[in-house]
C-alpha cells in the first residue's frame, strides 16, 4: 500500500503495529543456508538440549530481517532507509514463536547534509507471543521535506 508522507507529516510519539508471524524451523534453514551461518546453536536440535537454552534458536539476524519485514506494509516514496542504530537481541527467538513489531516515531530532524531532507527515528520493538522483546534497533529514514529551508542570504 503506497502512503505518501513528508517529513513534515510525521508526528513524534506516532506508533503503529504489525501483524504477527510465526517462525518455522524452515525458516532458520533458509536464512543458514542465505546466511552461511551453520552454527549449532541454530541447526542441532541434540546439541542444543545440552545447552542452558534447551533449543535450537533463531539467528539474529533473521529475527532483524523479518522483524523489519513485518513493518513494510506501507510504501512510502517520500523516504528511504539511512540505516539502523542501537540493535539488540535481548532474548532468544525459538521455532515456534510467533513475533511481531511495534513502531514508534522517536525522533525528527532535520538532516544536516541534505538541507531537503530530514531524519526519521522509528523505534522498531520486536516481541515474540509472551510481550518479551526479542529484537530492538533504531530505524533511520530519509524523509523529503515538503518545502527545503531556506538558505540565509
Amino acid at each position: 500500500m503506497q502512503h505518501e508522507q513528508f517529513f513534515e507529516d510525521y508526528r513524534e510519539g506516532d506508533t503503529r503495529q504489525t501483524l504477527a508471524r510465526t517462525i518455522t524451523e524452515t525458516d532458520i534453514v533458509v536464512h543458514a543456508g542465505h546466511s552461511g551461518d551453520f552454527f549449532p546453536h541454530h541447526m542441532d536440535a541434540e546439541w542444543c538440549r545440552t545447552q542452558p537454552f534447551g533449543q535450537r534458536i533463531a539467528h539474529g539476524t533473521m529475527t532483524f530481517a523479518i522483524g523489519i519485514g513485518l513493518t513494510a506494509t506501507r510504501i512510502n516514496p517520500r523516504a528511504f532507509t539511512y540505516g539502523y542504530d542501537r540493535l539488540r537481541f535481548p532474548r532468544a527467538v525459538h521455532i515456534g514463536d510467533t513475533i511481531q513489531s511495534r513502531i514508534t516515531v522517536a525522533t525528527l530532524t532535520p538532516d544536516p547534509k541534505r538541507p531537503g531532507f530530514g531524519q526519521v527515528v522509528e523505534r522498531v520493538e520486536t516481541t515474540n507471543q509472551h510481550g518479551q522483546t526479542v529484537m530492538a534497533c533504531d530505524h533511520i529514514l530519509l524523509a523529503e521535506r515538503r518545502e527545503p529551508p531556506r538558505a540565509n542570504p
